[in-house]
């Protein structure tokens, strides 16, 4: 039997709590060694960061009643023994629902009122209200205390048809899509617009985040979820019925809301559900082999994916196999396959990029805290040549000696305003670039596109509107890659200098490559193009869906411009964090040459023993050079860790 998702994320999250383990003991042995400089440590505290924090998100996206709430419940609740989310009969999760863990938050369910759809705000300003959320507390050893709280995101309210289409589940133009009225004319919404459970559960303390989403009137009423939220999924699992195949709503959902053009679709996984329909008795199993095998083929010609992607399961069988332990009823459900699929497919990719990071990482800091080495090496061994000459040499000489390095101290302490120069010029280009990219910039870019959308007629033209805004957005990226290569000019212009008049090793970092920040651009702005133009143009024409569209793409692009400036700002202090090692070193070389004249003029220590000190200090910085090597590629290595003997092995080095 295949390892189930559960074991898979379980050694995925033990593989990155060991790497962030390593991580922590590298940092106290480069403190213990004073090779810890300001660019050594946020690097440090960014693989750390990186490792402990990153989530993997699986979505799970379906039409109503196709089992995908107790397809969530198979793969990762069964060990409560019971139903966790809500999924009897006809509809059950009204809202997006998300379901993660964060050990700073007390367990609870989070629950946004529908209303909040009336203000001018997106799902991501909403996270941050803490007020206007409704909480519950929930008790995590308590199944049935959880599956009632669970319960919530079930719950629909009744408005009129013109309640309805204010809150965006109405609309005139397209009423094939509307929600059927009641006798009385109302219209049946959703409760609450999102949920959050924050729960130590064993798989989200590992860092998955399950974004469980309602059928396709209520993911079309909140377009920040088609191009903002699931975009960001690690996978997206489709949920369609075995028994009916591709129909037109499910169309609808996988081509508005699942892919975008030059999009792979190797996250991109279908389920057919619902096979134990097709457990005929008067059928043979190769009848329902065939039949089954058929409505794959059809699905996957349908939403154009590969066959291997598109797999029949049943959830409900699955659910049971796991609650009663039957291992032959759970191979028949084939809920293993999918749960194989899903972990090589998410974890395997988000170990790998992950690996790529530690090893990136590894490599610049190693180059980092070399240089502080071989900055001792070359004070040592001027110490050491400069003692030597003293041999045979009177209390004069000696004094003489004292004064000149009192000397050189002081010019050396008075020759730092180029430093002082480069630091405020940097500091200036700096808030250039932080201007460019802030947030004010950003706003006024999105105000412009808004005024173009909400243009009287229908916007053929929305291709040409979007273009001109991401063009803007590119070009300001190219202004930022710009300054920064002023900033590297200067950087290596001012770096030789130093080098030369003060001995220095300075070497400035590699500037910064923000390519990849306009290719998220390019993906963003496809997918907004892509999901107007298959459907959603003539909602353009309601000035409501416009600003949820808007303020659905801000949000993204912030997420883009603010880890440009991370990336802008971490070049910047790299650069800092060198002439900061190298001026505390030349300090240090100084006050030891001053230390080693003051022990000879006063005889508490010979020339030769203070020489042989030299010596035992040129040998233990050697010894050091191997051992950060020798930690580095431990750290760095490819290989699956095995927890307890790494560390042993590091500490026992």
């Amino acid at each position: 039997m295949s390892r189930s998702f559960n074991q898979q994320l379980d050694q995925h999250g033990a593989w990155r709590s060991n790497f962030a383990h390593r991580l922590q003991w590298l940092s106290r042995w480069l403190t213990e060694n004073e090779l810890l400089d300001q660019a050594v440590a946020e690097r440090l505290r960014g693989l750390e960061t990186q490792i402990r924090t990153s989530k993997v998100m699986v979505a799970f996206v379906a039409e109503f009643s196709r089992g995908k709430s107790e397809l969530i419940n198979a793969i990762f609740f069964a060990g409560y023994g019971r139903r966790i989310m809500p999924a009897s009969a006809g509809r059950t999760t009204m809202c997006p629902t998300e379901l993660g863990y964060d050990a700073a938050i007390a367990p609870k369910l989070r629950l946004l009122p529908i209303e909040t759809r009336l203000e001018p705000h997106s799902l991501a300003h909403w996270r941050d209200k803490p007020t206007r959320w409704t909480e519950i507390a929930i008790d995590v050893g308590n199944a049935e205390h959880l599956a009632q709280a669970m319960g919530k995101v079930a719950e629909v309210r009744w408005v009129s048809k013109d309640e309805a289409r204010t809150l965006g589940f109405w609309n005139d133009e397209t009423p094939d899509d509307n929600p059927v009225q009641d006798a009385e004319g109302r219209v049946e919404i959703p409760r609450w617009r999102h949920a959050v459970l924050n729960m130590p559960h064993p798989l989200l303390e590992q860092g998955l985040v399950i974004l469980d989403t309602p059928g396709l009137n209520a993911i079309g009423a909140e377009p920040e979820l088609t191009v903002s939220l699931i975009p960001q999924a690690h996978a997206v699992v489709f949920i369609l019925g075995a028994e009916t195949g591709v129909t037109r709503s499910d169309l609808s959902i996988w081509r508005e809301h699942l892919i975008t053009e030059d999009e792979s679709n190797d996250t991109r996984f279908v389920v057919l559900n619902k096979i134990d329909t097709m457990w005929d008795t008067l059928s043979t199993p190769a009848q329902i082999e065939q039949q089954i095998e058929r409505q794959r083929e059809g699905a996957a010609r349908l939403l154009e994916v590969p066959l291997a992607q598109v797999l029949p399961v049943s959830a409900q069988k699955g659910l049971q196999a796991k609650i009663q332990h039957d291992g032959q009823l759970l191979q028949a459900s084939r809920l293993p396959a999918l749960e194989t699929l899903l972990a090589e497919g998410v974890l395997g990719k988000r170990e790998t990029m992950l690996r790529l990071a530690v090893d990136a990482g590894m490599t610049a800091l190693r180059a980092e805290a070399e240089r502080i080495l071989k900055v001792r090496q070359r004070d040592l061994a001027e110490q050491a040549l400069e003692l030597q000459g003293l041999r045979g040499k009177n209390v004069s000489v000696i004094r003489h000696m004292r004064a000149r390095i009192d000397q050189e101290h002081a010019e050396f302490e008075g020759s730092n305003t180029r430093i002082l120069a480069l630091r405020s010029v940097q500091g200036k280009l700096l808030r250039e670039v932080y201007a460019v990219l802030g947030r004010t910039a950003l706003k006024a870019d999105m105000v412009k596109l808004s005024a173009a959308l909400k243009r009287p007629g229908v916007k053929f033209n929305v291709r040409k509107v979007y273009a001109e805004t991401f063009d803007s957005l590119r070009n300001n990226l190219r202004e930022v890659q710009a300054t920064t290569a002023e900033i590297q000019s200067m950087l290596h212009a001012t770096f030789r200098q130093l080098n030369a008049e003060q001995g220095f090793t300075l070497q400035a970092p590699a500037e910064p490559d923000l390519t990849g920040f306009e290719q998220e651009l390019a993906q963003i702005e496809r997918s907004h193009i892509h999901y107007l133009g298959v459907g959603n143009l003539l909602k353009l024409a309601q000035a409501d869906f416009c600003d949820k569209l808007v303020r659905a793409l801000a949000s993204r692009l912030r997420l883009v411009n603010e880890a440009a400036m991370t990336e802008v700002e971490r070049w910047s202090k790299g650069a800092s964090a060198q002439i900061d090692a190298q001026l505390k070193e030349r300090r240090r070389n100084f006050s030891k040459r001053i230390e080693a004249i003051e022990r000879i003029q006063s005889a508490a220590g010979s020339l030769d023993e203070r020489l042989v000190e030299l010596a035992a200090q040129e040998s233990n910085l050697t010894e050091l050079h191997v051992q950060l090597r020798e930690f580095t590629s431990l750290i760095a290595q490819h290989g699956k860790p095995q927890p307890a003997a790494t560390i042993g092995e590091l500490r026992a080095a």
